[in-house]
């Protein structure tokens, strides 16, 4: 909604560094959250459970998605792009609706947000790597082994700080969380640390991300967001309506045929995902279906990845996004009753068989 209102008012907000500046500093809070739900012992044993279906994801969802469009005649580095505008599943979406649905105590609730929590890991070192490539800096083995030991770095940084220092900070925070002044301390670690990752020319949001990952050791995790969520929720949808504004369709669609090719494909390699992936998970096929239906979805991630293209692949990343929300939202809502079809009749026609 806000992306689609950004596009209606983009002549009057066009190039506005306080939009762009306050939309910045909105999605480092949100990942800077995403970060504090993962306890670094929690993120290793989540990350070994899915570990699997998060690596065929990136193969399907990523990887295809790149050749396919490397093979239609898109240059390399904007079919990386497209690539990682197509990988990840949104978070927020996805979350809300398996609470929304009453779905959170399914089965198949388990697999799908472990999944999402392997891509919320993967994706800004994705993020990363493609700021790195979008720089104009010459893709070179030299470079590419420069920015993943940058990338290593700041992780291990993060772990460092977060296993031998604020672990043992607990006493610190219950003192001091209930000053007003304590929020600043909070939200300008993730801004510090965001501001590292770009001083190393990363994302801001992996520094982000990181930094939620270092403050989740201290373990006072739901009280940390209660202080962190209103400024979250303020300025996030103006980053959302800041991409809008930077969207232009002077020139049309570009690419149809691509769109609806990338389109069909992005949806068909998140059911195998959720299909194959969750059989890996211990899921029945039923189940896993359900959950690859349920997974469709793109956001938050893809809209970052997304602002670091130009002209007709912005468009075009931005068309994709929007009709991938829309789509997947209606598979997400209609997952269980596709299923059953699809199972009852296989069960008929067996009956009929036999």
């Amino acid at each position: 909604m806000y992306i689609l209102l950004g596009i209606v008012v983009s002549s009057f907000l066009y190039g506005n560094e306080l939009l762009h500046f306050t939309g910045e500093v909105g999605i480092v809070l949100l990942f800077f959250m995403l970060g504090m739900e993962f306890p670094i012992k929690q993120l290793l044993n989540v990350t070994k459970k899915v570990m699997k279906a998060g690596i065929l994801d990136v193969l399907l969802s990523f990887g295809v998605t790149t050749i396919l469009c490397i093979v239609m005649g898109v240059d390399i580095i904007p079919s990386l792009i497209i690539g990682g505008v197509v990988y990840t599943t949104s978070s927020s979406i996805t979350a809300k609706m398996l609470e929304n649905s009453k779905r959170i105590a399914n089965p198949e609730s388990e697999f799908m947000l472990g999944l999402l929590i392997f891509e919320d890991l993967v994706a800004p070192i994705l993020v990363a790597i493609l700021v790195g490539i979008t720089a104009g800096a010459a893709i070179t083995t030299m470079s590419m082994s420069i920015l993943l030991l940058k990338v290593v770095a700041l992780v291990a940084g993060a772990i460092i700080l977060g296993y031998f220092l604020f672990s043992k900070l607990g006493p610190f925070f219950d003192r001091h969380m209930n000053k007003d002044i304590f929020i600043l301390f909070v939200v300008g670690l993730a801004l510090a640390y965001g501001g590292l990752a770009l001083f190393l020319d990363l994302s801001e949001v992996l520094g982000a991300f990181l930094a939620g990952i270092m403050l989740a050791e201290v373990r006072r995790t739901h009280e940390l967001e209660k202080i962190v969520v209103q400024s979250k929720d303020l300025l996030l949808p103006l980053f959302f309506l800041y991409f809008g504004t930077t969207i232009s369709f002077s020139e049309g669609i570009p690419m149809v045929g691509l769109l609806i090719l990338v389109l069909i494909w992005s949806i068909t390699a998140k059911i195998l995902v959720g299909f194959f992936g969750g059989q890996w998970y211990g899921l029945s096929k039923r189940v896993s279906l359900k959950a690859g239906l349920s997974l469709t979805q793109r956001g938050e991630f893809s809209i970052i990845i997304a602002a670091l293209a130009v002209g007709p692949i912005k468009a075009f990343s931005s068309v994709f996004i929007l009709l991938s929300a829309m789509i997947g939202i209606i598979l997400f809502q209609f997952a269980p009753q596709i299923t059953q079809k699809i199972y009852n009749r296989k069960k008929i026609n067996q009956q009929r068989v036999a």
